[in-house]
């Protein structure tokens, strides 16, 4: 089980508003993996490319623009370096910790554009994440030279780093979601360090529940829980995550809170709930009244 002092630190990381944190929490993400890594080689690595990437921009000048400064940026972490997205073993879980992205040079989405910030930080380019659906993106503010330049660039850096225009959105929107998903600025968000964390979690508890690997789905559940504490499903996820793991006493208590909450919430807002949330709510039921009596018979 994930040490309260990691997920206090994760906190504490994700709110902080020093410059480079996101990949200090980042790597306590990939303790669930790695209980005692040191973070120290991978931020040393970091602080190699982010020096390199600082070289190449002083050689372009003062005068260069933001689109060729990210150019020098991809040819650097693509070309040079050899980043690249993972789409072969895409569910590999070393995709997402952000050691085994540093090291081996291939990630998901989100690791791959967290490399791409904080080389980009250390290099003087201000960057943001983009919470898009289906793809993590990463967006740079651009300093206009003429009215006729672009205010931001969309840049994919699970795709060498390609710049997007709202028509490559809306493709890559459809390619990853469907034909009937409809592209809007909106979806170009940008995410903090908090909703970063959270979605690399989640990728990371969906692909451990699918090994089955419930302990370590756990982890990242009561990590999320830390981040997001109001979250009922991932309440309700800790607490089958813990009955599959025999911990009778945190099943119970998680789905019982669960239970109590969502019917809260279903006098307020609707006073009837859809078929699949009404069986959902009654499987649930049956796995409190079965851990109730799993526990009465150990008394």
């Amino acid at each position: 089980m994930i040490a309260p002092e990691v997920v206090r630190e994760l906190v504490a990381l994700a709110d902080s508003p020093q410059e480079g944190d996101l990949p200090r929490a980042a790597l306590l993400v990939a303790r669930i993996e790695y209980p005692s890594l040191d973070p120290t080689p991978t931020l040393a690595a970091l602080t190699r490319l982010g020096a390199l990437a600082t070289a190449r921009l002083e050689r372009l000048g003062r005068d260069a623009s933001t689109e060729k400064q990210v150019e020098s940026l991809n040819e650097l972490l693509f070309d040079d370096e050899g980043f690249r997205g993972n789409d072969v073993d895409y569910d590999d879980p070393r995709n997402s910790f952000l050691n085994d992205v540093v090291a081996r040079r291939t990630g998901l989405p989100i690791t791959l554009s967290v490399v791409y910030m904080e080389v980009a930080r250390r290099a003087g380019l201000l960057m943001e994440g983009l919470n898009f659906p289906g793809r993590f993106l990463v967006r740079c503010r651009v300093a206009r030279r003429a009215p006729t330049d672009p205010l931001e660039l969309v840049i994919d850096p699970f795709d060498r780093g390609a710049v997007l225009s709202d028509s490559d959105c809306r493709q890559l929107l459809r390619r990853t979601l469907g034909d009937d998903a409809t592209f809007e600025r909106h979806l170009l968000a940008p995410a903090g360090p908090r909703q970063i964390l959270v979605r690399m979690l989640g990728n990371l508890k969906r692909l451990y529940v699918s090994m089955r690997s419930f302990p370590q789905a756990r982890d990242a559940v009561e990590m999320i829980l830390a981040l997001e504490p109001l979250s009922v499903t991932e309440l309700r996820d800790r607490g089958l995550l813990s009955y599959h793991l025999d911990d009778y006493v945190g099943a119970l208590r998680d789905l019982e809170a669960y239970l109590r909450a969502v019917s809260r919430t279903a006098n307020v807002a609707e006073p009837s709930v859809d078929d699949e949330s009404e069986s959902e709510h009654r499987q649930i039921w049956e796995h409190v009244k079965t851990i109730r009596r799993r526990l009465a018979s150990f008394n």
